[in-house]
């Protein structure tokens, strides 16, 4: 008996070393899930009623340039009757939208810029945060842009790839909500996918312009815009109009999956090398994403227009989901930024004043959020490289003021 319990006690022993040299197993933690849609009845916007959770708006009141053109912008959309359909937005009535952007735009005028601009706004504006993806705030920031490409309103050997005018049965409300196809009776069909669309050629007769890649065709689709360079140089930008309604479903996981680019290489950048190379592969992977997108030839002066209809401006205006968040309204987004020197690309925080101007395919939930770069290739570069999380406020003047 006594063998036996000294027997005991030494197997004990063992598994308690042995158990006690095992390495902890690492937790696994799940991503963040960025579209992840807000619960039945939740609005995107909380109030916050706790001064000390207000942020500090003082480096972005010494960066003003724009600022007031885009508020221009945003009261000039609020001038059209169609913008009070959207309003109220919880408490906060259309009314009260036009002063909060006249206010603020007051505010600019006076003068006021770093502390004295940031307490002014304290004092004045209720302060909103987007709940984000996690009902804590985080918000993805992602970058898009407008190309500028080489193009013909012809078609010649150069130029082979058209970008198409929105065709004639295909259907949209008053809203931009895509219906679908409609039929001769008046009812409504889900209207075909990328690769339909582009296997059958049945759009022949749309084309609007050509261009001389295929997947420079797919990064119009997907920035919503173009500026085109025509053979005797004139410059033209071409629109969204509307898309096939299909939801956007990114590239970019596959591409990582068949080995095609590396996961720490994954930008547009990389796409447009790796296409190059491979052209026979774009269709192969650009038509995994069944949203197609329709543009028309931009006749409105300035540059690129946002789902609005109002000029997006570089690192003022910023696309979310309309359907959640408060259209035109002025915002406060703080995040990190990609900047440019010489050849070198660095990561800085950015924080700044923006107007909610846009939209697009794979801007969706509270826990997104795109802003506009501007035109050309370095705007593209730096929104390629554009995808760090951060915080998105929305301003409104206080009652009384």
């Amino acid at each position: 008996m006594k063998n036996r319990i000294l027997l005991s006690a030494v197997l004990v022993a063992i598994v308690l070393v042995a158990v006690g040299c095992q390495k902890p197993q690492a937790r696994v933690v799940a991503p963040p899930e960025y579209d992840k849609p807000l619960a039945p009845g939740q609005l995107a916007l909380r109030k916050i009623t706790n001064p000390a959770e207000i942020p500090d708006f003082t480096d972005a009141c010494h960066n003003l340039a724009n600022l007031s053109t885009g508020i221009d912008n945003s009261l000039d959309y609020l001038k059209k009757p169609m913008s009070k359909k959207f309003y109220p937005y919880a408490d906060i009535t259309h009314e009260q939208v036009v002063k909060s952007l006249t206010a603020f735009n007051d505010l600019l005028k006076s003068g006021l810029t770093g502390s004295q601009l940031n307490d002014a706004i304290r004092q004045k504006f209720d302060v909103y945060m987007s709940v984000g993806c996690d009902d804590a705030g985080t918000v993805l920031f992602t970058g898009y842009y407008t190309p500028i490409f080489y193009g013909s309103t012809v078609k010649t050997a150069q130029f082979q790839y058209p970008l198409y005018s929105q065709p004639k049965d295909l259907a949209k409300d008053e809203d931009g909500k895509i219906l679908g196809s409609k039929a001769a009776d008046g009812s409504f069909s889900s209207y075909p996918a990328r690769a339909e669309i582009e296997n059958s050629n049945m759009l022949a007769g749309n084309e609007i312009v050509w261009l001389d890649d295929p997947f420079k065709v797919y990064i119009v689709h997907v920035q919503g815009s173009a500026v085109i360079r025509m053979p005797d140089g004139q410059l033209v930008t071409y629109g969204y109009t509307a898309n096939n309604g299909h939801e956007y479903k990114s590239i970019n996981k596959q591409l990582v999956n068949d080995g095609k680019i590396p996961p720490d290489r994954m930008n547009l950048d990389s796409m447009i090398d790796f296409f190059k190379v491979n052209p026979s592969l774009v269709s192969q992977y650009t038509q995994l994403n069944p949203r197609f997108v329709f543009f028309a030839r931009q006749t409105e002066s300035g540059g690129p227009h946002g789902s609005l209809n109002e000029q997006v401006i570089a690192y003022r205006s910023i696309a979310t989901d309309k359907s959640i968040f408060p259209r035109a309204a002025l915002t406060f987004f703080a995040t990190k930024l990609p900047r440019q020197i010489g050849n070198t690309t660095y990561t800085d925080p950015f924080a700044g004043f923006a107007l909610d101007q846009d939209t697009g395919g794979a801007i969706r939930a509270a826990g997104r959020c795109d802003i506009y770069l501007g035109v050309g290739d370095e705007a593209g570069k730096l929104a390629g490289q554009t995808y760090q999380e951060g915080r998105l406020y929305y301003l409104f003047l206080k009652p009384g003021f």
